[in-house]
């Protein structure tokens, strides 16, 4: 009987591991988003912080309120890539037995 717990807890000691390793992997992970077709450019690192971000020139003398939405939508998809990004190497590592990660 201590022979199958003892190899799962090891199991279980692995996957732990793997889970760290990924983790530490996806804090320095970096994900772009795009919005207004490319005219405004948000980057993320693994931990959703942003990064930098790119406005193409020609917005800068338009529409202030404009130019603020496509940032927001910009910094959206680039939280969306990463959680993508996230849930795929976390399946990866988990074996995909639905564990998630949690930001």
């Amino acid at each position: 009987m201590r022979g199958p717990i003892a190899s799962l807890m090891q199991q279980a000691q692995r996957m732990q591991e793997n889970l760290k390793r990924a983790q530490e992997e996806l804090a320095t992970l970096e994900v772009s988003g795009q919005a207004g077709g490319g005219m405004v450019t948000v980057t993320l690192n693994g931990r959703h912080e942003v990064r930098s971000l790119k406005i193409e020139p020609s917005l800068m003398g338009g529409d202030a309120e404009m130019l603020e939405d496509l940032i927001v939508a910009a910094c959206n998809d680039a939280n969306n890539r990463l959680a993508e990004q996230t849930q795929a190497r976390m399946a990866e590592v988990t074996g995909g037995i639905g564990m998630e990660l949690r930001a």
